[in-house]
């Protein structure tokens, strides 16, 4: 009998234990592969817990980076200027987030509206599609063609189409845009769509805030509906420590297709 119950509890410890190394195999913080950025690096990362579930997702850039980006030529912007191979892909264990690659854009005369976007800054998207799938949004049809407006917060509206990017889409309620008493331009969030499906989310964040600021946070606005069940993001923040800015996603909350 003494044998048979020392079987039983060496069993339960074994048991226990592979329960407990198979958490430690989900829980952690797995950082994506280190890309040049100018004379810097960046990359991504996500936190999972103990039960695999996404906590947040984040690209970091580091200072090296942030104080060598080019400077603009001083001109009036008629579009974008960025480093095209800035991909950011994210480490295999990201697999069970919507987010499948993150994409730089450093933007050194800032882009229209002018006046209001205008600074330099970086553009970072997080997109819910392979880099390789993004590369074919083409189709000038399919780049302004509007989702049903219950799939994008209240507010947003569309502004530039842009192929291998997808249609841009913003809060017309941002301090920035503000009519009456127009707040100069440090943060926003946009929303990205192609062919009538929100496929990214978009921080835009000037150089000068990235370098300046310790510690921020900020709501991220929510649809009434969302196309595909998964964990997304309520909250935008940006941490500084050991000379790594991180632009993160934050507070994921399970949504239920609708």
């Amino acid at each position: 009998m003494k044998k048979i119950i020392f079987l039983a509890i060496a069993a339960n410890a074994l048991f226990s234990s592979c329960i407990k190394d198979e958490d430690n195999n989900k829980a952690g913080i797995f950082k994506g592969s280190e890309t040049e950025v100018f004379d810097g690096k960046a990359w991504t990362w996500v936190q999972l817990n103990k039960q695999g579930i996404p906590q947040r997702v984040a690209v970091s850039i580091n200072d090296d980076a942030l104080n060598s980006v080019s400077s603009g030529d001083g001109s009036s912007p008629d579009g974008h200027q960025h480093d095209p191979n800035i991909v950011l892909n994210f480490h295999p264990k990201a697999g069970v987030t919507l987010f499948k690659h993150a994409w730089l854009v450093w933007n050194p005369n800032g882009h229209p509206p002018v006046g209001v976007y205008t600074k330099p800054h970086f553009d970072i998207h997080f997109y819910m599609v392979p880099s390789e799938e993004r590369v074919t949004f083409t189709d000038p049809v399919k780049l302004n063609a509007a989702p049903p407006m219950e799939y994008l917060p209240a507010n947003y509206i569309g502004t530039v189409a842009q192929p291998a990017r997808g249609k841009h889409w913003i809060d017309r309620t941002s301090p920035e845009l503000s009519t009456t008493n127009p707040q100069p331009f440090t943060q926003t969030f946009v929303y990205g769509t192609y062919d009538s499906r929100v496929l990214f989310y978009e921080p835009g964040i000037t150089l000068e805030f990235l370098k300046n600021t310790t510690n921020f946070e900020r709501p991220i606005p929510q649809p009434a509906k969302f196309e595909k069940s998964g964990y997304y993001p309520t909250k935008m923040r940006i941490v500084k420590h050991d000379k790594v800015t991180e632009i993160i996603l934050d507070d994921m909350v399970f949504r239920t297709a609708s």
